[in-house]
């Protein structure tokens, strides 16, 4: 292992690794804010009465006509 840091400086190997782990969270985070599902701040963007309708019971079963 004391090899490969020979050939690579320790200090500018760590900081372009937090670098790219820092981006590639920022990245995971915005993606999540983009979905309906996900968005922890404004909360899941359903329209009122869409909502409502899920939320609207079974309309009655009508009998149905037989001879």
């Amino acid at each position: 292992m004391w090899r490969i840091w020979r050939l690579f400086d320790p200090l500018r190997t760590m900081v372009a690794q937090a670098v790219f782990l820092f981006a590639l969270a920022a990245m995971i985070h915005l993606i999540l804010l983009s979905t309906n599902k996900f968005n922890w701040l404004d909360g899941p963007r359903t329209a009122p009465a869409a909502a409502a309708a899920q939320l609207a019971p079974m309309p009655a079963a009508t009998p149905s006509a037989t001879s």
